[in-house]
């Protein structure tokens, strides 16, 4: 490509990531799957721009793992990992025994030796965690059920790489072939005994906690005070990237010596500025990383061994899905959280790339397996987004809606004036405001493992879906006056509110909607007691900002009362009509211009200082104290003139 060769590349690297990058996300494909896509069409079996150095750019491209495993080292502190020892080792240990078990059973049947057949299962066992976090994350779903532990179990596969890499040589069946090494370890590792290789390995895991501990807090101390942020950030790289190079050097993943870092920085002062630091350079790389795995594809390879290579990517999918689904059962996960949980981890991940390399280099695998796998790794990784479409379009739809089938409603038997249906952080709040004044309402609550926690804390909650009228008719909807619905789901909510609205008019719906529309929505359906989830929080907050700025304490009440009376009547009129996009926009900048106005106009232009401070209740206890201090025993004595 002549002098401009790295330019170009750059460029169209980059114009591939502009370009199919938002059309995916614009289609609900989600970000990893349109740098996958853009890798295979500017890769050597697309549009051929980068030629043959998918591979080499791949190696270069795994360093925004190493980085992004650095940040979730970071993040994950001593209580973190206390927390989620259950299901880090019980999930986590399960799925990877579980599939290398069957992974080696399966390799025994068709007459493979058991080490190929072990060093094949331990490396299909692992998942991918770039892909799997990042399509989680943009989707929302980290959060859930799924999320948490589909993070415990990517976690727990990113730590048992370590013993996995000082097993692999211990599997080895052939010698070396000469001039085999990859780029991993020198000549001098391969020379020693594999028990000596596997002391080598363990030594440099614990060179780095042990400095990380030692040395490295203390250097970024003293660079701190430096008060230079780009030498800080420097430094930051300068640590990657030696781990990198000494992890390297005795044929271990970068990504795992840096995890072990991040996990050691984890309980530093330096923990958030490092992790800000990196954020940068580990979304750009992890980009490459994705746009890599698409180009390096061998579609040649995938082509002559089509029915090879079909063959083992649906049986890694479904080897992995049966796994996992299981798992999930065993863990009482919910039907629609195991089904995501499945899909989530159902793939092969970039640690396989590493194990791949390093069981090539010890003679654990023949060379043409290797590439085999390594394309089926690869597909499987590319395949993971569109299994996570499969599941948000089409199991969703049909099973996300019936917890029931794992677990029963419950019998109610106990009636009350007030029934609430949902009891998380929003409506436990309710709730044990309304026990506090002897009203002990009927909750219903649609997560079970919360239902069992809130037992075990002694609170009466009752397990099922809220909109079913079976359920609402147990729970004494005919005789109860008020109906809170407290979910966090707006759809859940709309379809609550009209079900009970058309059914039973004579009770009083207090309804909470997330987003503005379910507002609206739930206006026009003739529910006036809405109430907007963050309203409350925002203009508390936004009072006490007005008074960290010098306003005085009853001045910035009545301003964020009045703002409410206003907000609210604008939210009102809107919802009494229906309008356009277009019409809508300019409604809205009427009502805000409107409110600004008649705000300035009844408190008056907020630059402007307010000086009277005669009924501030602040000022009032402050007064009051100071006077307790004046007459208290200890204080010294003091003359009245009168009294």
């Amino acid at each position: 490509m002549g002098e401009g060769g790295l330019l170009f590349q750059a460029f169209v690297f980059l114009a591939a990531a502009v370009v199919a990058v938002p059309i995916a996300s614009r289609l609900g494909l989600g970000s990893v799957l349109g740098y996958l896509i853009a890798g295979v069409a500017i890769g050597p079996f697309g549009f051929g721009f980068i030629g043959n150095d998918a591979q080499d750019l791949l190696h270069f491209a795994e360093f925004g793992v190493v980085m992004m495993l650095f940040v979730i080292g970071l993040e994950l502190q001593p209580a973190l990992l206390w927390r989620l020892r259950g299901t880090l080792l019980g999930m986590g240990g399960l799925q990877v025994a579980g599939t290398t078990a069957v992974a080696v059973g399966i390799g025994l049947a068709v007459g493979q030796t058991w080490q190929v057949s072990l060093a094949i299962g331990l490396i299909l066992s692992l998942s991918s965690t770039a892909i799997v976090l990042q399509s989680l994350a943009e989707r929302g779903y980290m959060k859930t059920d799924a999320g948490q532990r589909a993070f415990a179990v990517l976690l727990f596969q990113d730590m048992a790489v370590i013993p996995m890499l000082a097993i692999l040589p211990l599997l080895a069946t052939a010698a070396v072939v000469g001039g085999e090494t990859g780029h991993g370890a020198g000549g001098w590792l391969d020379s020693l005994p594999a028990w000596l290789r596997a002391l080598v390995v363990l030594g440099a895991v614990a060179l780095v906690i042990v400095g990380g501990r030692f040395v490295v807090q203390p250097l970024f101390r003293t660079i701190a005070r430096t008060r230079l942020r780009e030498v800080f950030t420097a430094a930051a790289l300068l640590l990657m990237i030696g781990i990198a190079l000494l992890m390297n050097l005795v044929g271990l993943s970068p990504a795992l010596g840096t995890f072990l870092a991040g996990v050691v920085l984890a309980t530093s002062e330096f923990r958030h500025e490092l992790e800000s630091d990196i954020e940068p350079f580990k979304g750009l790389l992890l980009g490459l990383f994705f746009l890599a795995v698409g180009a390096s594809i061998d579609f040649a390879l995938v082509g002559n061994e089509a029915m090879t290579v079909g063959a083992l990517v649906a049986s890694l999918v479904l080897l992995k899905a049966a796994v996992l689904f299981v798992l999930g059962r065993v863990f009482r996960m919910g039907l629609d959280q195991n089904l995501l949980f499945t899909m989530a981890l159902a793939q092969g991940g970039e640690f396989g790339f590493v194990l791949l390399s390093y069981a090539g280099q010890n003679a654990v695998l023949p060379a043409q397996t290797a590439s085999v796998l390594v394309a089926a790794i690869a597909l499987s990784m590319a395949i993971t987004p569109l299994l996570l479409v499969l599941y948000e379009r089409v199991l969703v739809p049909r099973v996300g809606t019936r917890p029931t089938a794992q677990r029963e409603a419950d019998e109610i038997h106990d009636e009350s004036s007030v029934i609430i249906a949902g009891f998380g952080q929003f409506g436990s709040t309710i709730g044990r405001l309304l026990r506090a004044q002897g009203i002990r309402p009927v909750v219903l609550e649609y997560d079970s493992d919360r239902v069992e926690l809130l037992r075990r804390l002694g609170l009466d909650v009752h397990y099922g879906d809220a909109s079913r009228l079976d359920l609402l008719h147990s729970a004494g909807i005919e005789k109860a006056r008020v109906l809170v619905i407290a979910l966090g789901d707006d759809a859940k909510t709309l379809a609550l509110a009209h079900v009970v609205h058309e059914r039973y008019p004579h009770v009083r719906i207090l309804a909470r909607a997330v987003t503005r529309p379910a507002v609206f929505e739930l206006m026009q359906a003739g529910i006036p007691d809405v109430y907007r989830d963050t309203l409350d929080t925002a203009l508390r907050v936004g009072e006490d900002a007005l008074a960290a700025l010098g306003t005085p304490r009853h001045h910035a009440h009545r301003l964020a009362q009045a703002f409410r009376r206003h907000d609210e009547r604008h939210v009102r009129d809107l919802a009494a009509t229906k309008l356009e996009w277009g019409t809508y926009v300019d409604r809205v900048r009427g009502n805000i211009r409107a409110l600004e106005a008649d705000l300035a106009r009844e408190f008056g232009d907020a630059a402007e200082p307010i000086r009277d401070s005669a009924w501030d209740s602040s000022t009032l206890r402050a007064e009051a104290a100071a006077r307790d201090r004046d007459a208290s025993p200890s204080s010294k004595p003091t003359t009245h003139a009168q009294n």
